[in-house]
């Protein structure tokens, strides 16, 4: 039994009797996108279960064009009554917007007008029990690790499969079906006053490449365990090693910091940086769009616009932003196919050896604070400004001494960029990013 109510070609007829709808109410231009999509998500807490949902969902989204003016409607209902009332509010909404010489539709020849399938829609025939009986397995391998675990978060697992078809009068048409499945755990241990939780996940679009639910109840455990006891630190400057699922976070940080919204709005520090040195010789960042059933694959983005792999960062060297159509004419530049986000981005450096696992990378780093968890928001992307509530753990001559907790790190990302030192072979993909864990060679260390 299909995972949907419609087929992509159904999905496409509706998008294009809504294109024809808004040209016949007198829109110069239009685009529509159609989706719906299935889920299922279960919880349990100390075996016992705790949440089962399951959603069913769809939705239609109209942009219309009045010349340069534009208008956003969206609906639930498919049925043509309500497309076309639809078009009808997004046309109305558009007439009485002021005009943007920036709106429009992206130039013909930057659409996708023939998308190949990147297999990205894996489903899991997995029932409710089914479901709650790996989450159980989950839980049961973090409890079975340690005495000292006896309570937990919960563990989970979400299973999504959705579907959608874009679509624009400038004669694109495309769309694919998708997923992402996950299990995930947040075991706590110790008592009293003296408890910490730490958790871990796996998550992949085919079911099959999910770790086991028991590695990871077992990881997620010796971290919690690991972090027992946590001391400290007294108020220093020193290396610190971001580990890799917070590593991708700096990247996360630099695609904000270049997308284009921030930078037609002036509002990062990283103005007119196109072609200037922002990382050491040895940083590479490259975007491969088209890497078969990856989390970041698409053969088009948000827009239509064909994708296309590049080198964002060659030799510390920026090379490209992250635009859409709109930002992209902001600026006086072409769309990069980024509309919607980035695409399976990869973070690497040229001196990085198979060797330099996360041991080795303990080892380059000598004497200093790895850091396992961030706290809050404080990355202020006018200025640079970094700084942020840490744990983590204290590590002398290459080894691990104590876990250190209420601390904050604080830097400039121009700074901390310009002072990545090594990337470790640790490599981990969260979301759209990949990367090692990253040493930076100077930081501040707040503590006592």
């Amino acid at each position: 039994m299909s995972a949907f109510t419609y087929s992509q070609d159904q999905l496409k007829q509706l998008a294009q009797d809504v294109l024809r709808f808004a040209s016949n109410k007198g829109a110069t231009s239009a685009a529509v996108e159609i989706s719906e999509g299935t889920g299922l998500s279960v919880g349990v807490r100390r075996s016992k279960i705790e949440t089962i949902e399951q959603n069913k969902d769809k939705g239609v989204g109209v942009t219309v064009y009045i010349g340069q003016q534009r208008g956003n409607a969206s609906s639930s209902d498919f049925s043509v009554e309500a497309l076309k009332a639809t078009v009808d509010a997004a046309y109305n909404i558009a007439r009485f917007t002021a005009a943007d010489d920036c709106a429009g539709l992206p130039d013909a020849d930057m659409l996708e007008m023939q998308p190949r399938d990147l297999k990205l829609f894996h489903a899991w025939k997995i029932s409710t029990e089914e479901a709650l009986t790996i989450a159980q397995r989950c839980e049961a391998a973090s409890f079975a690790v340690d005495a000292r675990i006896k309570n937990s978060e919960g563990a989970g697992v979400y299973v999504n499969q959705s579907q959608f078809v874009a679509a624009n009068s400038a004669g694109f048409i495309g769309g694919y079906p998708f997923s992402r499945h996950t299990i995930s755990v947040a075991p706590i241990a110790g008592r009293g006053a003296h408890m910490q939780r730490d958790y871990w996940y796996s998550s992949q679009r085919n079911p099959k490449k999910l770790a086991a639910p028991e590695a990871i109840g077992q990881y997620a455990a010796e971290r919690a365990l690991s972090r027992l006891h946590a001391r400290k630190l007294s108020t220093r400057k020193c290396p610190v090693l971001f580990e890799a699922p917070l590593a991708v976070g700096l990247i996360g940080a630099l695609v904000h910091s270049v997308s284009g919204g921030a930078l037609y709005r002036r509002s990062t520090f990283m103005l007119d940086s196109l072609g200037k040195q922002i990382f050491p010789k040895h940083i590479q960042l490259t975007e491969d769009p088209h890497i078969i059933g990856a989390a970041g694959s698409s053969a088009f983005d948000g827009e239509g616009v064909k994708t296309q792999k590049r080198d964002v960062v060659h030799n510390g060297v920026l090379q490209g932003y992250f635009l859409s159509t709109y930002s992209a004419r902001k600026l006086g530049m072409k769309t990069t196919g980024n509309s919607g986000g980035s695409h399976n981005l990869a973070f690497t450096s040229s001196l990085t050896k198979s060797r330099d696992n996360f041991a080795a990378m303990l080892k380059k780093m000598g004497t200093g604070l790895l850091v396992t968890e961030l706290m809050g928001d404080g990355v202020n992307y006018m200025t640079g400004d970094y700084s942020r509530g840490a744990s983590g753990f204290w590590v002398e001559n290459g080894v691990i001494q104590y876990p250190v907790e209420e601390i904050t790190i604080a830097g400039n990302l121009s700074d901390m960029f310009s002072q990545i030192v090594a990337i470790g072979a640790d490599t981990l993909t969260r979301g759209t990013k990949q990367t090692g864990s990253i040493l930076i060679e100077n930081m501040t260390l707040a503590g006592n």
